[in-house]
């Protein structure tokens, strides 16, 4: 089955498709025994009251230190319980590194993105065509990717393959076909839209017409209402249409769980980076694990982040000038302050700080690192504090100096593999997940396949304490750093809060229990594939089967 991952224990060799968390007893369980004691305790009082004789003031007493009892259960259990009833793994009280290794308690969650309702198939008839192109980087562009398959299911339309702007971060023109594996695409979503490599030419009266899609710039995370009507508008009246940027430009929060989970469907099964891309992700984490357990740390600290976050102040004049210069450029005037911005966490982390986090959590310096980053400002002034923490460092290039990937390191290619690794590695931590698209997604897309173990530093609690080491207050600095990240979820199941992202945590739209307490979170039946097939060949529609094959025939011309 495409949509749903089985129950099956995790271990250090396993594949994408083999990635699984175990289940673990919540707090939830000790609550309810808890509870349970105390109300047998307290009816145990009144009955004694009854037969025994015993005084009014004496059963008051006792009614009274059942009802404290009652109401300190009620609150543990309300404090292990999220909103809806669903279950969310307790926090532990110390740091185990020996856990961490292993993916976080599922509380008997498992993922799931097929539909559970009467999902139609597409119509044999759509209202037109939709065009978009996803600017950014290949994180932002796929999720404007997963927004577009939406936008084109709410709106009946016709998808015509996204286009991934070349310009605009890259400049990389691999386009659609160059990075994702295309007929894996149209096939795991024709239960869903119909997709063409392009807008086919009208045949009218012997003559061949073109059709012009009509240009629209979507309002950022425009309601569905907005496609309902003007953008369906503007379809039906010219046939197709063209939305430009289509980044961020479909709210995600949305209150239709179907809609929601054809996201994921998109997300984790239909967008699969091409065979070449997985193979050398495959064999990076092969030569890695061959050693053991590894982490992979997204090292967010190039020039554009920093330009971003305006913390400048630990750089040289000369570095200072290099970043001033390109936040004018591409950015909007703001006033910054260095030190008010660090202290609301809106820097990055430095490497050294990550080595320190680390090391705090008493990782020792055997533990093997995966850096996915960029070209870091600063260079090597920067790194040596890290590296003498964590001296096994790698990267793609370290691990697998191949030509391909060496040509195409900067490029959609080498952030794929990236991606990869960080996805399939023991450990992810990302040291600034705020407009980082490539972490958030990654978050989610490591929560959807079996709660694998991430680390998330509170930037804004840790800012003290290092300030505080830094003025020279050493004492109790590890101790303080481990109280802040013992705070932190380390994978488990988690209620969505904003500003989180759903493409950071799906939950729990996106995963079912076999044995819920919510008819809502029910795992669907086994059969699903086989019932949403005979729904596809109940449409009558011939193009149904074939509509993957002509796609990427014609995109091959």
């Amino acid at each position: 089955q495409i949509y749903i991952s089985p129950v099956r224990k995790s271990s250090s060799g396993e594949s994408l498709h083999r990635v699984i968390a175990n289940s673990k007893i919540t707090g939830e369980d000790f609550a309810f025994f808890q509870i349970s004691n105390a109300m047998r305790r307290l009816g145990h009082h009144r009955l004694h009251g009854k037969t025994g004789g015993v005084g009014t003031k004496g059963m008051v007493a006792k009614l009274s230190i059942g009802v404290i009892v009652l109401l300190i259960c009620t609150l543990s259990l309300l404090f292990s319980v999220n909103i809806g009833g669903s279950r969310e793994p307790t926090r532990p009280s110390k740091i185990n590194v020996e856990e961490l290794w292993e993916s976080a308690a599922s509380g008997g969650w498992r993922p799931s993105s097929a539909p559970r309702s009467d999902w139609s198939p597409p119509t044999k008839e759509t209202n037109g065509y939709l065009r978009v192109r996803c600017n950014g980087g290949l994180n932002q562009q796929r999720s404007a990717i997963c927004n577009a398959v939406l936008a084109a299911r709410i709106m009946n339309a016709t998808l015509v393959l996204p286009e991934l702007d070349a310009n605009s971060f890259w400049h990389d023109d691999s386009g659609f076909q160059g990075i994702y594996d295309v007929e894996h695409f149209i096939e795991t979503l024709k239960y869903d839209v119909k997709i063409v490599g392009k807008i086919p030419d009208v045949h009218k009266s012997g003559k061949t017409k073109k059709i012009k899609a009509f240009q629209i710039r979507p309002p950022r995370d425009a309601p569905i209402e907005w496609y309902l009507t003007t953008a369906l508008k503007a379809m039906k009246e010219h046939s197709a249409i063209y939305l430009t940027p289509f980044s961020h430009r479909l709210a995600e929060e949305i209150d239709n769980p179907e809609y929601q989970r054809l996201r994921c469907r998109v997300n984790y099964h239909a967008l699969r980076f091409k065979p070449h891309i997985m193979k050398l992700s495959e064999s990076i984490v092969d030569k890695l694990r061959s050693q053991g357990h590894f982490m992979s740390i997204h090292l967010r600290f190039e020039m554009d982040m920093l330009a971003f976050a305006g913390c400048f102040d630990i750089f040289n004049p000369e570095e200072q000038k290099i970043l001033r210069k390109y936040r004018k450029e591409n950015f909007a005037e703001k006033r910054l302050i260095y030190n008010e911005r660090r202290a609301i966490g809106k820097c990055p982390l430095t490497p050294e700080e990550v080595g320190l986090i680390l090391r705090a959590m008493r990782f020792d310096n055997s533990t093997r690192i995966y850096l996915a980053a960029g070209e870091l400002f600063g260079g090597e002034r920067f790194m040596k504090p890290f590296r003498t923490l964590f001296p096994r460092l790698d990267n793609h290039s370290s691990v697998d100096p191949s030509e391909e990937l060496s040509a195409n390191s900067q490029g959609l290619i080498g952030s794929a593999v990236d991606y990869m690794v960080c996805l399939l590695s023991d450990i992810f931590m990302p040291t600034y997940d705020g407009p980082s698209n490539f972490a958030n997604n990654l978050l989610g897309h490591r929560l959807y396949y079996g709660f694998r173990t991430t680390i998330r530093p509170d930037r804004k609690a840790l800012a003290p304490i290092f300030i505080a080491r830094e003025k020279g207050k050493t004492a109790g600095f590890e101790e303080a750093v481990r109280r802040v990240m013992l705070k932190t979820n380390f994978g488990g199941p988690h209620k969505r809060v904003s500003p989180e992202s759903f493409y950071t945590n799906s939950w729990p739209e996106c995963f079912c229990q076999m044995n819920p307490k919510k008819s809502s979170d029910k795992c669907p039946p086994d059969n699903v594939i086989e019932i949403l097939n005979s729904r596809l060949e109940s449409t009558g529609d011939p193009d149904s089967t074939s509509q993957t094959n002509s796609t990427v025939t014609g995109l091959e011309r």
